[in-house]
């Protein structure tokens, strides 16, 4: 079986996603996500008309962020139209997924060429989002379809990482304090130019400049006294009635978890950052990239995905990280970098705890807290930022892995070459 190679990978930094606010607000998805993709091809001299296929993440896929942004995208950066693409939805999960499916077609020997990665506007999406009706219940379950909502009962993601929280004793100091080292390690990473071989700048697509080169949301002047005077953010939404039944986002969850009394810890400090980004990963087959010259990075050692509980959502990625090592033949300890989406803190010290690690190889730039997560597209740039750091520490493995919506997670190793 052919190996699929990690020849590339590059990624936007990410703007505040909010509309009025964040730099890249104004943009077109589809123009951030052919940044990266052009940015791929500039840098390895590639021929796209061998680009056998671009396979993209977009969770919200509705409105500017549908009609297939991984074709679309190709087409804006230029590429020739023998390119194909086609864009997919795991949610959260859409990054890790694409370069997942991207492996698989290579090291099938299927396809020899091609881009993976995904993009999010969130400060588009967030806009979109205000204009649900309300009656239509929560987002992930329709509220017509009353024999799914019993059957699996799915409730808001901030309230699922309170209840796990509870469930897990978990205190709201232990997840400020990690939400602090977020922080702390991506400023330092930043200082450093840690992220530097993966950032390209986003140009306005009118043309009039530069629109952002830096990353603009996090926030390096963060204390533990100032996260922890910050309210819950969840609790008010938790008993809200969602329909004339009286259903609500903690009745969700107490319809599985009857006896639980969810304590709400998780704030805008201790959560990830809503944003707006891009990333992508360049992979070849090794024929392929040994005819054309391009020097591999890395090489995917082994790929998996797991289903958990929907009504919880989160607590997937430790055995999904189980199962990824268990199909690579290796065990944590031989794991020399971790990245564990910090989607809310909750998760990252569950994952932490539940696979005893050592805190000083996960997430060791920081994570989605201190940086955010434009959720189609972190997965992508998970990985480039992981490969990254193998490199600067001239270290081996990495594992990349976070939660998604309806209770996933997507995992995948990587080893340098």
């Amino acid at each position: 079986m052919p190996e699929a190679l990690i020849i590339d990978a590059c990624r936007t930094p990410r703007g505040i996603g909010k509309v009025g606010k964040g730099a890249l607000a104004d943009q077109h998805p589809q123009h951030l996500a052919a940044t990266v993709l052009k940015a791929l091809a500039e840098r390895n001299n590639l021929n796209t008309a061998e680009v056998d296929d671009v396979i993209w993440g977009t969770s919200s896929q509705r409105g500017k962020q549908g009609s297939d942004m991984g074709r679309m995208a190709a087409l804006d950066a230029g590429f020739d139209v023998r390119a194909s693409g086609v864009t997919l939805d795991r949610f959260c999960g859409s990054g890790i997924t694409s370069v997942n499916m991207a492996s698989a077609q290579i090291m099938a020997g299927m396809e020899d060429l091609v881009i993976a990665g995904g993009c999010e506007m969130m400060s588009y999406t967030a806009a979109t989002a205000a204009q649900r009706d309300p009656k239509e219940g929560p987002p992930l379950m329709d509220a017509g379809n009353t024999h799914l909502r019993k059957l699996h009962p799915q409730s808001h993601q901030g309230i699922c990482a309170d209840a796990i929280a509870t469930m897990e004793g978990i205190t709201r100091e232990a997840l400020d304090e990690l939400a602090y080292v977020s922080q702390q390690r991506a400023d330092k990473a930043i200082k450093e130019g840690r992220f530097n071989r993966s950032l390209v700048p986003v140009y306005k697509q009118d043309g009039s400049g530069l629109a952002l080169d830096h990353e603009e949301f996090p926030r390096p002047q963060t204390t533990l006294e100032g996260l922890a005077s910050l309210k819950p953010s969840f609790e008010a939404m938790a008993n809200v009635p969602l329909d004339e039944n009286g259903t609500t986002f903690a009745g969700l969850i107490n319809q599985v978890y009857p006896d639980l009394k969810i304590r709400h810890f998780h704030h805008a400090g201790n959560s990830s950052g809503v944003v707006d980004g891009s990333g992508a990963v360049l992979l070849a087959s090794p024929d392929y990239a040994k005819k054309n010259g391009l020097k591999a990075r890395a090489r995917v050692v082994a790929m998996a995905n797991v289903g958990d509980s929907p009504t919880l959502m989160l607590n997937a990625p430790v055995p999904a990280a189980k199962k990824v090592l268990k199909k690579a033949g290796l065990t944590p300890d031989d794991i020399d970098l971790w990245e564990i989406n910090e989607a809310f803190a909750v998760v990252a010290e569950k994952f932490i705890r539940d696979l005893n690690l050592d805190r000083e190889k996960v997430n060791v730039n920081g994570g989605a807290m201190a940086l955010g997560h434009p959720i189609g597209a972190t997965g992508s740039i998970l990985i480039g930022t992981v490969l990254d750091e193998l490199e600067r520490r001239d270290l081996k493995r990495g594992l990349v892995t976070m939660c998604a919506a309806g209770g996933m997670a997507p995992a995948i190793i990587i080893e340098r070459i």
